[in-house]
């Protein structure tokens, strides 16, 4: 193996002699198998020992723990900030390099802490049945409101049956201060998770949980409807996002793909990342979306230029010969389906200088109802394409109609005065 990456006999001697041979050559060949590039190898082998020598790795199996971890990763920034001469940018990335060479190499071998997470409650678990099988919802919102609510119940000192039985309503203002004192929560945002809350309640006093009227005294801050703008960049910063993706990189074949698909479709991030090859009917030029929030598929016609982005992404970058199904996944190895899209547009918003509220992948769905509003397109259809439930969500875009509220402002009201 090492024969393979370095060409000096002395740099090879020193690999070969190095503790724990036989667990990092184990290692590499998993890598290699897993098609990792030759250069990514040679990374992993220099971050093995400098592994070992932070973390005092011995042949004994011993679990090492994330806090272990980080304090080596401390270590080794200090050093680099002396060998570097306080080039912080040289210090934070061997940091990082460090962190993950270490938690991939040590859960490879058995030996990475696992946090256990805490057992759901029983009434949460019983509340995600009532909304999946009474309630009929999306499997995305129930997954978001049991969050949630762990998040609130997680700051209890005993269990929730038993919060629950002597609550009273000041003992939830009290987790609702804990919650969202210094938090960043904007005020949408905390109307929302307090809805979930009261939602539950009502649920549980309808289970006998807890006593009557609690539900009730849950009050959500003031949200005025419609009161502000969607954020929505322009068409045309659109159109300089997707010009960060012209190349050949394998990265940029792959992002093209997936942002004329937010742009072009106003699909949510889920539903790019949820896409499966077999959703493409090639014969008929048709794409099959399931909205994270609609039951039934819908057929959308697969437009030339998305369609040519994916193919290329298909025979130029996609791995062959690997498990899944989903249509993207990473650019290197270990290959796997992409977790979120956040990190893809914040990068490339970010490249292109443009300032808008948020990053995120929602941003171009946001773009594509702004410009079907500007085109004359009706809400109804902007509704289904957008998987929009109610008309109430999709006109909120009127607002930035640009050319209609120009024609407005054009009109002579001089007769009328």
């Amino acid at each position: 193996m090492f024969n393979q990456l370095f060409k000096y006999p002395k740099v090879i001697k020193n690999y070969l002699n190095a503790p724990l041979l036989e667990d990092r050559l184990r290692y590499l060949k998993y890598r290699v198998e897993q098609q990792s590039s030759r250069s990514v190898i040679e990374d992993i082998s220099n971050y093995q020992l400098t592994v070992i020598r932070y973390l005092h790795l011995k042949d004994d199996n011993k679990i090492i723990t994330l806090k272990e971890i980080g304090n080596a990763a401390e270590c080794w920034k200090r050093h680099e900030r002396q060998r570097f001469k306080g080039a912080l940018y040289s210090s934070f990335s061997s940091k990082g390099h460090f962190v993950r060479h270490a938690k991939q190499w040590l859960r490879f071998l058995g030996r990475l802490e696992i946090l256990k997470k805490p057992p759901v409650p029983m009434q949460i678990t019983e509340y995600a049945d009532h909304m999946r099988n009474e309630k009929g919802l999306a499997d995305e919102t129930i997954r978001r409101s049991c969050m949630q609510l762990n998040a609130f119940f997680s700051r209890l000192d005993c269990k929730l049956g038993e919060f629950l039985s002597r609550s009273t309503p000041v003992d939830i203002d009290a987790i609702q201060v804990q919650l969202f004192r210094n938090s960043s929560y904007c005020v949408k945002t905390k109307g929302l998770a307090i809805s979930i809350l009261r939602s539950f309640f009502r649920y549980a006093e309808h289970r006998g949980w807890c006593r009557p009227g609690i539900a009730n005294s849950i009050k959500s801050p003031r949200i005025y409807k419609h009161a502000t703008l969607p954020f929505s960049p322009s068409w045309k910063e659109v159109e300089l996002l997707l010009r960060t993706t012209e190349g050949d990189r394998s990265v940029d074949i792959r992002d093209r793909a997936i942002i004329l698909l937010l742009a072009v479709y106003g699909l949510r991030d889920s539903e790019v990342r949820s896409l499966r090859i077999d959703d493409f009917d090639w014969q008929q030029g048709i794409l099959y979306i399931k909205h994270s929030k609609l039951g039934p598929r819908q057929q959308f016609p697969i437009v030339p230029t998305i369609g040519q982005s994916l193919i290329r992404y298909l025979k130029e970058v996609r791995p062959k010969g690997v498990a899944y199904r989903e249509l993207f996944l990473t650019v290197q190895a270990p290959f796997h389906p992409l977790k979120t899209l956040f990190n893809i547009t914040r990068g490339r918003w970010e490249r292109v200088g443009v300032r808008i509220k948020h990053y995120g992948a929602h941003s171009l769905r946001h773009a594509c109802a702004t410009r079907l509003i500007n085109q004359g397109v009706s809400l109804k259809t902007i509704a289904d394409q957008l998987g929009h439930r109610h008309l109430d969500t999709t006109r909120i875009y009127a607002k930035v109609d640009l050319s209609r509220l120009r024609e407005v402002s054009d009109i002579n009201l001089e007769e009328l005065l």
